[in-house]
């Protein structure tokens, strides 16, 4: 087994249990090795540390896959690793049969991932060191998982810094566009051939699920309160307006709510499902909303669902300058001046809900984009609480890793000292549990997700 041997002065993250090898930490190389091969990795003194794969292209020149010695990562290897993954995801995502079943270096398979739609899966194949593996790795998904097709989506910009070309379609047996799932007892309906990376995002399943409790309780701020009423002799608890009226509608506790970036609208799904009265979903691509609205048809959600194609930056803006201007509109009309108020706002905004979620791509994906990330997420978060009605609720995400926890935070209290608001933190949570994490490794805590109650000063 050819080896690489470590710079005495390299950082101790790989003894932590960091399985990256940089390029700039290899003092040098013993032995005949090719790109993509197996090598033992060394520290200065050539005491083992662990066992990867060799991509001299990359900077990341070596990934390790064991910390025993290890000869070849052939089919065996492949379906002892898919069992220990399967096994953690039937553990703590029970009874659901679509997750995230390989998460890359966290379930010590660096630069595969692959994700189960019921009996479809779909495989990501990142680096030099698992491309060449494909067989095995098909082989070994087939013998564990027993799919009816699995599909690669390989068309990602990193396989180019591996020397790798973007590669998409059909690895093994029969694999339909479309495959309907179940996240948290909701119908999702899925494209994995052209939607978004692998077609659905599973890390923020038990965070959609975490705003249920904001989406009931919002009826006293309408005038609707609960009283005992005489329905044909028999007394029942109905809810009843300030007109003394009974309210028919069923949501009328419900809370309003915006979603930015829904993508698939999983958020609306999920805030529908916990009572909400009126959502609007909002992106910026056609197909994304599209994809919603099959999903909100799916799960009987129309009456209670809007959907706007349009930029979520602009659109907030737009919101924003409304109620700005109703409220410079409200305080003119209160001193009495002369103001035609038959005239519409020349904003075309106005609008607030009782929940803005925020959920955008990553706006950071290098360590240089960090700086202009933070305007951005300082941007969205300032306009979408100026949107939250008093006493609301700002719920907020970023999926940058560079973009690490303790900045995001202190973006959003910068947004919203701007503001005039003050936030209370509710919930700070992460990715899901079939996005596991290994300590030391930072690059796997990527996923920040926050619930702020939003109050004025």
């Amino acid at each position: 087994m050819a080896s690489v041997i470590l710079h005495r002065s390299h950082k101790k993250r790989i003894e932590q249990g960091h399985p990256w090898v940089y390029k700039s930490e290899i003092a040098s190389v013993e032995g005949e090795l090719e790109a993509g091969q197996l090598v033992d990795v060394l520290n200065h003194q050539k005491r083992y540390l662990g066992t990867g794969y060799y991509n001299p292209a990359s900077q990341i020149t070596v990934r390790i896959v064991s910390y025993h010695q290890l000869e070849v990562m052939d089919q065996d290897f492949f379906v002892e690793r898919f069992r220990n993954c399967l096994q953690h995801r039937e553990r703590f995502i029970k009874g659901e049969s679509a997750y995230r079943l390989v998460y890359g270096e966290a379930d010590f398979l660096p630069g595969l991932i692959v994700d189960r739609f019921n009996d479809i899966l779909v495989v990501q194949l990142l680096t030099l060191g698992m491309d060449g593996c494909r067989k095995a790795i098909v082989d070994a998904l087939v013998e564990v998982m027993q799919p009816q097709g699995i599909y690669e989506r390989s068309d990602v910009s990193v396989r180019e810094l591996e020397g790798l070309e973007q590669l998409k379609g059909p690895v093994y047996g029969e694999c339909p566009r479309y495959v309907t799932v179940k996240e948290n007892g909701l119908s999702i309906r899925v494209d994995i051939v052209e939607g978004q990376k692998t077609g659905y995002f599973f890390d923020q399943r038990e965070n959609r699920a975490s705003i249920e409790p904001l989406m009931t309780g919002w009826g006293a701020k309408s005038g609707i309160s609960l009283q005992e009423i005489d329905q044909d002799g028999t007394i029942e608890q109905l809810p009843v307006n300030k007109s003394g009226s009974v309210v028919s509608f069923p949501y009328w506790d419900g809370a309003t709510v915006l979603e930015c970036f829904s993508h698939t609208g999983s958020f609306t799904l999920h805030a529908c499902k916990y009572g909400a009265k009126k959502v609007t979903c909002l992106d910026i691509s056609e197909h994304a909303i599209e994809s919603a609205q099959e999903n909100v048809k799916l799960n009987g959600f129309e009456d209670r669902v809007e959907f706007v194609v349009d930029d979520a930056f602009k659109y907030l803006r737009t919101q924003v300058k409304g109620v700005e201007e109703r409220s410079k509109r409200a305080v003119v009309s209160g001193a009495k001046a002369k103001v035609d108020t038959s005239k519409p706002m020349t904003s075309g905004g106005g609008r607030t809900w009782d929940v803005v979620i925020l959920d955008p791509p990553a706006f950071a994906k290098t360590k240089h984009a960090v700086p202009g990330a933070s305007r951005g997420y300082k941007d969205i978060n300032l306009h979408g609480m100026k949107l939250v009605n008093e006493g609301g609720y700002l719920v907020t995400a970023s999926c940058s890793y560079h973009m690490r926890p303790e900045l995001f935070l202190q973006t959003i209290q910068e947004a919203a000292a701007d503001a005039g608001k003050i936030l209370r933190l509710i919930e700070w949570r992460a990715a899901g549990k079939d996005h596991p994490q290994i300590l030391g490794v930072d690059e796997g805590h990527y996923l920040k997700f926050a619930i702020f109650e939003v109050r004025s000063k």
